[in-house]
């Protein structure tokens, strides 16, 4: 399926990524997590088996508030291997100052796609006694990306050394009980300059497809469906007992128990459901924690091909 061009924006694309999405190509990411040390080697490893297959890699942000390395340190190191990085951006660590100072370096050093996002809880994560931050929320960060794009700080006095070139988009979770939330939280991220979504992990494919016809498609933004690797049914029965918003239905943990290699046929549901993407929206949101190194065989499993190359 192709797609219509998503935005009217009439600047040159910040990177490849943006102008796949402008070209209304079927979009892949995946999402790989920085490590927990200060050797990069397998996060590289697991960025390397993506390379040809997505249009840009997500680096996590200290995800489920769990410390690792920068986010903005990890998708440079991406970014030198010749993977077109994603870099998430929570408010939960930084406060209003030291989030514009990294989204000016990240311009800088040419790491054009950003993700804004609010951030998980502390209390979820490794350093429970830690102090959050939040003095910004994933709007009001998506406001001050729009406002240092324009070449205004958060202040909206100018920045003397230029405007930052970001090309920024945001989290939605099409699965949300309360549609009316749903509605008025989309709408205020388009409204704040969001230019893509990524979906959380998608299990309802029917809530989906009313959430692209009643939300999404009339705003014209493009949403990037989350395809989450199911390894077996005891990890499809530990997200419905730790992950808010989602409930993997009972058919698919039976189809995980049955199966004589579990994995396998995990892999084949996420391909089943790459397939229900491309029906119903402009791109697919690839996890499989600890196993991106599968995400080709999935994406092959779908009927995809790798992508070529694009340059600017």
């Amino acid at each position: 399926m192709t797609f219509p061009s998503s935005t009217s924006e009439t600047h040159a694309p910040a990177s490849a990524f943006e102008a796949a999405l402008r070209a209304g190509e079927f979009l892949i990411t995946a999402e790989v997590a920085p490590p927990k040390g200060g050797c990069p080697q397998h996060m590289l490893e697991q960025a390397l088996h993506l390379k040809d297959w997505t249009h840009a890699v997500n680096i996590t942000d200290g995800s489920r508030a769990v410390m690792r390395m920068s986010s903005l340190a990890a998708a440079l190191l991406l970014q030198k291997h010749g993977i077109e990085p994603v870099c998430q951006m929570a408010c939960r660590d930084r406060n209003r100052i030291a989030l514009q100072a990294d989204l000016m370096g990240a311009s800088a050093l040419g790491i054009h796609n950003v993700l804004a996002l609010t951030g998980d809880p502390i209390t979820s994560g490794d350093f429970p006694k830690a102090r959050a931050v939040f003095d910004l929320e994933s709007v009001r960060l998506l406001q001050t990306i729009q406002k240092l794009n324009g070449g205004l700080d958060a202040n909206e006095k100018p920045l003397p050394d230029g405007a930052t070139q970001l090309f920024v988009g945001a989290a939605v979770d099409p699965q949300l009980s309360s549609w009316s939330s749903l509605q008025k939280r989309f709408e205020r991220k388009v409204e704040a300059g969001a230019q893509f979504f990524q979906s959380q992990m998608i299990v309802d494919f029917d809530r989906l497809e009313k959430f692209m016809d009643q939300i999404a498609n009339p705003l014209g933004k493009p949403v990037l469906a989350g395809i989450f690797l199911l390894k077996s049914a005891k990890n499809a029965q530990f997200i419905n007992r730790n992950v808010p918003g989602i409930s993997i239905p009972d058919w698919m943990i039976e189809r995980l128990e049955k199966a004589a290699d579990p994995l396998q046929e995990g892999m084949v549901i996420a391909a089943e459901q790459v397939r229900m993407a491309r029906d119903l929206c402009q791109g697919v949101h690839m996890m499989a924690v600890r196993r991106e190194d599968l995400i080709p065989a999935i994406l092959e499993l779908a009927g995809l091909q790798p992508i070529p190359p694009r340059t600017l």
